[in-house]
């Protein structure tokens, strides 16, 4: 059995750790809701714009003239995908499943002979990642240090990627991400931006035969949306993922705390007996001590 001195000093040490988890599901608790209200604020718009472009890229599928941002190159061969995870760790799984959806998606667009490209957002995306697919790396990028994600950091990745495209680097684009849905529920979700998905038909609302007139001209309006659009959904995306990071990392430091008051109740009882049996110890040598006089 360790000694008191030994049982003491883990002790505290636990409890030190205690506090330290208490203060980081603080922290995380009081950016979670305005990372949760700004996550949320983004759903309708980027909803709706991702169903109008939807039915943009059917409308004019056929159309030789129609831009590569809405409908693709008309190839299938090299995919790129982003994969947004966090910049710090102490979150669960909230990255590890991320490296593991884009990991398995990758290889599985590899068995079917399509090439792989990874863009990274977030180191520990990155760090998971390079271990095994390094070599399909284009790129990362990384917001540690940043207290705020903004829209024109999505602009950037817009950009990025629509240069790949003009470029032929890539025919086609797919976002990994981690869409928050509680504080102990994120969703991890694979969203193809290029080309523009179909639109999914309800009853409740058919978007499949709608029509829009463009004023002033085409080429003009979707010149100026389609980039926009890319951006809208990869900020969607950003604000999703910064939501679920706070989340997870709430609940991860939640369970650490709870975790690290069940070891001081362990360790006090382990500190209690020994001292106990120290003290019956010391008393029996007493006693055997004033006998044999």
């Amino acid at each position: 059995m360790p000694s008191l001195k030994a049982l003491r000093l883990r002790i505290n040490s636990v409890k030190s750790t205690q506090k330290i988890t208490s203060a980081m599901k603080m922290v995380a608790a009081s950016k979670l809701r305005r990372a949760q209200q700004q996550a949320e604020a983004a759903r309708p718009y980027a909803e709706r714009m991702e169903r109008m472009l939807g039915a943009l890229a059917t409308s004019v599928a056929n159309s030789p003239t129609a831009p590569a941002l809405l409908v693709g190159t008309g190839k299938d061969q090299v995919h790129l995908l982003i994969a947004v995870t966090a910049d710090r760790g102490l979150a669960g799984a909230f990255n590890t499943n991320i490296g593991r959806a884009t990991r398995t998606l990758a290889r599985k667009l590899e068995a079917e002979g399509k090439t792989v490209k990874i863009l990274a957002v977030g180191r520990k995306g990155r760090d998971y990642l390079k271990r095994e697919l390094a070599s399909r790396f284009v790129g990362e990028i990384s917001y540690a240090g940043k207290r705020r994600i903004d829209f024109g950091d999505a602009q950037e990745i817009g950009n990025r990627v629509t240069a790949m495209l003009a470029a032929g680097e890539i025919d086609r684009a797919t976002i990994v991400y981690n869409r928050f849905q509680s504080v102990i529920a994120q969703i991890v979700t694979e969203q193809q931006v290029i080309p523009a998905p179909p639109p999914v038909v309800t009853e409740a609302s058919d978007t499949g035969g709608a029509s829009y007139d463009y004023e002033p001209d085409e080429e003009t309006i979707l010149t100026r949306l389609l980039p926009q659009a890319l951006a809208i959904q990869v900020y969607r995306a950003l604000l999703e993922s910064a939501a679920g990071e706070h989340g997870a990392r709430m609940s991860a430091m939640d369970n650490a705390t709870r975790n690290a008051g069940d070891m001081i109740k362990r360790l006090s009882q382990n500190y209690n007996r020994a001292r106990q049996a120290n003290i019956t110890r010391e008393l029996i040598e007493i006693i055997s001590g004033a006998e044999a006089l």
